[in-house]
């Protein structure tokens, strides 16, 4: 069973409904308020534990709720911008959350941050909202290996056996995801750039075209 775009039905074209009330849109909502409940359980109570479930099911909805959208026609356009969204905001309010409770080092945030702050820069200046482009392998890849490693991390804080092992599996998940967040950013900049200067090129065009049309009318 295949886990990157699993559901997928062979033959049928995948559409995207203008739908808001679905399954995987619920699902997408309820993985973002496990964030709230994270940040307490880690900085109020330190119980890691519960706090390593909550980012388990956090990260299973990831996968069920494509799973859903793909096999059931519920893609919607709404799914497609919020999902990955949401993903992001949650990623990052985990991080932080993990930094302040000294878990994760402050380089680490920086280095999710960074590439992200300069593609909302570049998407703002050529689209003034979401550059609306389709997600990549490579960024779901990425998107699995921060997920399976930042649980694992937090494991690695319990006062139980094998906690060398979940440490150096996080990290090994880390920092591979890390490096594609990296590739993905890069790939992804290239694309918002190409995307808005066609836009751009289109505008400029049908101006050229509207001045030539209104200065034929006036001959």
């Amino acid at each position: 069973m295949k886990f990157i775009g699993a559901g997928t039905r062979p033959g049928q074209p995948q559409i995207h409904h203008d739908l808001v009330f679905t399954v995987p849109n619920l699902l997408t909502v309820v993985r973002f308020l496990g964030v709230p409940l994270f940040i307490w359980l880690v900085l109020a109570k330190q119980e890691y534990g519960s706090a390593a479930l909550v980012l388990a099911v956090m990260g299973s909805t990831d996968w069920v709720d494509g799973y859903i959208a793909r096999r059931f026609n519920q893609m919607s356009e709404l799914g497609r911008i919020m999902d990955p969204i949401a993903d992001r905001l949650a990623l990052i309010a985990v991080v932080v959350t993990l930094v302040i409770a000294g878990v994760i080092e402050w380089w680490y945030l920086a280095a999710l941050l960074v590439p992200d702050l300069v593609l909302l820069s570049l998407s703002l200046f050529y689209f003034h909202s979401h550059p609306d482009l389709p997600g990549s392998r490579i960024g779901k890849i990425r998107t699995a290996l921060l997920l399976v490693g930042t649980p694992l991390l937090v494991l690695s804080k319990l006062p139980i056996p094998g906690t060398g092992a979940y440490f150096v599996a996080a990290w090994i998940c880390l920092g591979l995801g890390l490096v594609g967040h990296w590739i993905a950013a890069y790939n992804y900049f290239w694309a918002i750039i190409r995307k808005g200067r066609g836009l751009k090129a289109g505008a400029g065009a049908a101006v050229d075209l509207g001045q030539n049309t209104g200065d034929g009318g006036r001959r």
